[in-house]
């Protein structure tokens, strides 16, 4: 039996993950890959593959089936799910003809409820938990690039006795080139993404800043670090294995980027797009009222963009 492989979501993370698992299984007997896009970046790979821009030079890969029609391609065994997180209820609904009794799920989006959500939907298929790390776009319709030279994929699971599984898709992730790590503490490495992830998308956003500029101004830096005790005292609450040093590791890596780098909900919010405010912002009060913490500067940084959001 063949291991069919899905990509859900093409954009900077899915089409790079999914170009590069593509490329390297195209002619494998044992694999197959499919692709799940829409429009015109779904016509421009089916009418010329996958381009895919890397660090080392650039390749054009053409999956087993690229489709906006999942019932095309049948039960999959994995699915990778990279969309925006204010789309993952929506592309679970539309995955549901692909998702059979061994079907695994395994999310590369933002946000820190991914996981629990789709368990929700989906009481009785095993999802996994993951984040990446990456910096990757859509150019154009079929074409996806890579920068920044970090294709780091985390992944994990509460229930080890599907070790095999689990083994078996590091292997084919790293054998495609990239990184992947499977993680026995998968939680913790979540939350640490979460909080550079919710902090810099937030305020990049509030003040209209660069990643750089969060650290140039003092009102900035100390909303920042102000930000990011909040976001640990929830963390915390929610049993979440992470310490104080977490907020230097954001500074750091904020310090290492580039000064103009921003956040992809930054762009989105000078584009006029829809965001993910909900799930990187407005979860952590969510979270924080469960617990009875107070949170007043996520309080008023989300107030603030949801005024902007409908402005």
């Amino acid at each position: 039996m063949k291991t069919k492989i899905v990509i859900f979501g093409l954009g900077g993370v899915g089409g790079y993950y999914g170009g590069m698992l593509s490329h390297k299984y195209e002619n494998d007997p044992e694999i197959e890959v499919y692709f799940v896009a829409r429009g015109q970046h779904l016509q421009a790979i089916k009418e010329k593959g996958l381009k895919v821009i890397t660090e080392d030079g650039s390749f054009v890969t053409h999956p087993t089936l690229a489709t906006d029609n999942v019932s095309e391609i049948g039960t999959a065994d994995y699915i990778i799910i990279s969309t925006k997180s204010y789309d993952l209820d929506a592309s679970i609904e539309q995955l549901k003809p692909c998702v059979g009794a061994d079907t695994v799920i395994l999310p590369l989006l933002n946000g820190i409820d991914n996981t629990t959500r789709i368990r929700r939907m989906l009481p009785d298929t095993e999802v996994w938990y993951g984040c990446t790390y990456i910096v990757g776009r859509l150019n154009a319709p079929g074409v996806i690039e890579s920068s920044g030279n970090i294709h780091l994929v985390h992944f994990g699971y509460e229930n080890w006795k599907t070790d095999v599984r689990l083994r078996f898709m590091e292997q084919v992730m790293k054998d495609a080139g990239f990184d992947a790590r499977l993680s026995f503490d998968i939680l913790s490495v979540i939350w640490k993404k979460f909080f550079f992830i919710s902090s810099t998308a937030s305020l990049t956003s509030y003040f209209d800043v660069s990643f750089g500029a969060l650290l140039t101004d003092d009102t900035r830096r100390s909303t920042l670090t102000g930000l990011l005790n909040e976001l640990l005292e929830v963390a915390h609450a929610e049993g979440a294995n992470v310490d104080s040093s977490v907020i230097d590791d954001v500074i750091r890596q904020l310090e290492d980027l580039p000064f103009e780098t921003t956040s992809s909900m930054h762009t989105d919010f000078k584009a006029g797009r829809s965001t993910e405010l909900n799930t990187l912002t407005g979860i952590v009060i969510e979270l924080a009222r469960k617990h009875g913490i107070d949170t007043p500067i996520y309080n008023k940084v989300y107030a603030g963009l949801k005024k902007k959001a409908t402005a």
